[in-house]
């Protein structure tokens, strides 16, 4: 048996493995990347190699098949001033990428090489889990945005990105389209608080975040009462709703339909 898990090879003793079972589709973004990185662990949180005292990096499991090898085998890699330190994890067997991803990251943690990250003293977040869903959530750019975007530049459309509807109003929508006046925005389900999909925060500070929330709406509801008072038509999106009948509802008002 090998150290990352079983270690069969099961046919890959007179020919090299599929490159299904270690290599990945070329061209896809960071984001995806670290999707797949984040759902082998088991979470963002769990992804984190000690430095030092307070020093921690975010490793990825990477999986190589060394020539004349006919072997997988996984490495912990992650990025400290510059350099890139690897750990050898072992030889894996499975027949794709992600259940390979996986038995790497099982063995990092039976090895104690990775683990969560403590959360800052004076930190306003009450855990590191939720510190990184934070930072997950962009304020532009969003996947969301940009399938919105595509259609509606597929149509002929043009618009201004992330641009102040009003110079003098401190309010950036997502979508600007200046001749016709129409500010669209997509407002992510948990931070505008989706009728639908928020749920209230279970965390040590409910009371934080559903005061945040409700701050976000009352400034969404001013925001669309600036722009109406200044002429403008506000088309609001939630982050759940189907791209292709947003993209058709913004086209309809940009062209007066």
């Amino acid at each position: 048996m090998t150290d990352a898990r079983h270690g069969r090879q099961n046919g890959w003793n007179d020919q090299p493995p599929s490159t299904r079972a270690w290599k990945g589709r070329a061209g896809r973004s960071r984001e995806t990347l670290t999707a797949e990185q984040d759902r082998a662990a088991g979470g963002r949180q769990g992804r984190y190699v000690r430095l030092d005292d307070d020093r921690y990096a975010l490793a990825s499991v990477e999986l190589k098949v060394l020539p004349h090898t006919r072997r997988i085998r996984a490495y912990l890699r992650w990025s400290d001033k510059g350099r890139s330190p690897a750990k050898y994890l072992g030889q894996v067997d499975n027949d794709t990428r992600a259940a390979n991803l996986v038995a790497g990251w099982e063995a990092a943690v039976e090895k104690g090489l990775v683990g969560a990250r403590p959360v800052p003293r004076g930190s306003w977040a009450s855990s590191d889990a939720v510190r990184a869903s934070m930072r997950g959530n962009r304020g532009k750019d969003t996947g969301p945005e940009l399938r919105l975007r595509s259609l509606i530049h597929r149509e002929g459309l043009r618009y201004r990105v992330s641009a102040r509807p009003l110079p003098d109003l401190r309010r950036t929508a997502d979508l600007v389209f200046t001749k016709a006046r129409v500010a669209v925005f997509v407002d992510g389900c948990f931070w505008h608080g989706c009728p639908e999909h928020h749920r209230p925060a279970t965390t040590r500070n409910p009371e934080f975040w559903r005061d945040k929330i409700e701050v976000n709406r009352s400034r969404d509801e001013e925001t669309n009462r600036r722009l109406f008072e200044a002429g403008w038509t506000v088309v609001r999106i939630w982050e759940h709703e189907d791209p292709v009948n947003a993209a058709q509802r913004v086209i309809a008002v940009v062209r007066g339909q």
